[in-house]
């Protein structure tokens, strides 16, 4: 695979009304990408081409404009391009100018070289209009990020740590101090759990830990029951043919909030850490808390738990979650998220996928496709740039005729 990348220009005709968009692309050394430079108006993105191509590598590096480890959740050393040498990486770095509701804002990041003694370490370089940002939560103050990839069609039947995480994206669009409250709570587990493994802890030092995970989990439960309750609300109003869906938090703590006011959990949960040390020093981690929940499904017209629906309707469920979510996004911040979608019009019938790409437009803000087929992406037809991937170079291309 060919590892550099053409450069494809287009004019700036300004962003999509009502939501945030890219401008220009530039990425270094990401995957397949030796360097890549995109200008674009604004509009919906259609990238089609060959399977590795390079064509979610794209979406990927879009992902990392967002809190997390992008949707792939690759380590940051792997998305960086591999040299002729199989054990030298280069360093990534991906820049995005976006326009939007609240302005245009530049950001980038990218993996930082290690320095002298820091052997593998691995650290992330976030800017934000030039200027260096604490982390990469921060980057939730300028831009949402919702994704769909194929690999997260199973999401109804795998572990239950797939799940939290897909909720927990959810919420970060519709709570703006969602990702600063998880990452709050499991920075004090991580402590506890060191101390709590080398032994002869200060009691009063593991109590403050303690204290600190009681306050940011209850806050994380009581985000999640708050996040799933309204999409779940505003996907009763939706209509079309997407099945709406109940929606659930389920853990401990969020059993309790449905009994108890935040405080009184609050307490609950730090006299169960405490109580638990023993068993959680035997286990090596803490065995009860936020970080073991899941989130539950059903389809709401079949009365039937996710897990045990059809493959379609499931994917089904998954783009419907995402629609409400995306619209709730919407309406709390007057500006609609950037939509990454890998490969999700494949498995559509033409009903359906006429219904998404005319929701998509609706909302207003850019989302980005992929697909190995064009034909499935004419109904966006002139409403839409089109690219070409192949072997790491990308071209625009004529819409359909």
């Amino acid at each position: 695979m060919r590892s550099a990348a053409l450069v494809a220009e287009r004019p700036y005709e300004g962003a999509t009304a009502g939501g945030t968009a890219v401008l220009s692309l530039s990425l270094r050394d990401f995957r397949n990408y030796a360097e890549l430079h995109l200008r674009l108006s604004g509009q919906p993105v259609v990238l089609t081409g060959p399977n590795g191509a390079g064509k979610t590598n794209i979406l990927e590096a879009l992902s990392f404009f967002s809190p997390g480890r992008g949707l792939r959740r690759a380590r940051l050393s792997e998305v960086s391009r591999t040299t002729g040498q199989p054990a030298l990486r280069c360093c990534w770095a991906a820049h995005a100018e976006l326009a939007s509701v609240i302005g245009p804002v530049s950001i980038g990041t990218g993996l930082a070289e290690a320095a002298g003694d820091e052997d593998n370490a691995e650290r992330r370089i976030v800017r934000v209009n030039g200027e260096p940002a604490a982390s990469a939560n921060g980057l939730a103050e300028y831009l949402d990020v919702v994704w769909l990839t194929p690999q997260m069609d199973r999401l109804f039947v795998e572990g239950l740590s797939t799940r939290r995480r897909f909720m927990d994206r959810l919420v970060y669009g519709l709570d703006g101090g969602h990702a600063r409250q998880v990452a709050a709570f499991e920075r004090a587990m991580r402590e506890r759990n060191r101390l709590l493994k080398i032994g002869g802890a200060d009691s009063a030092w593991l109590a403050a830990l303690e204290s600190q995970m009681a306050e940011h989990g209850v806050a994380v439960a009581a985000a999640r029951r708050d996040g799933l309750g309204r999409i779940e609300a505003g996907m009763a109003l939706a209509t079309g043919p997407f099945p709406q869906a109940r929606l659930a938090a389920q853990g401990v703590i969020e059993a309790w909030l449905a009994d108890m006011p935040a405080l009184a959990a609050e307490e609950k949960y730090r006299t169960m850490l405490a109580e638990r040390r023993g068993i959680d020093r035997e286990a090596g981690a803490a065995t009860e808390g936020p970080h073991r929940s899941d989130m539950a499904v059903w389809h709401a017209e079949k009365d039937q738990p996710a897990a045990q629906c059809s493959t379609g309707e499931q994917k089904a469920l998954l783009i419907a979650i995402t629609l409400a979510n995306a619209r709730l996004i919407r309406a709390r911040r007057q500006m609609a998220p950037l939509m990454l979608l890998d490969e999700i019009s494949a498995h559509l019938d033409a009903r359906r996928r006429a219904a998404l790409y005319e929701e998509l437009l609706a909302l207003g803000g850019q989302v980005w496709l992929t697909g190995t087929d064009d034909d499935l992406f004419a109904g966006l037809a002139g409403q839409a740039e089109f690219f070409m991937v192949a072997d790491g170079v990308v071209t625009p291309r004529a819409a359909f005729s």
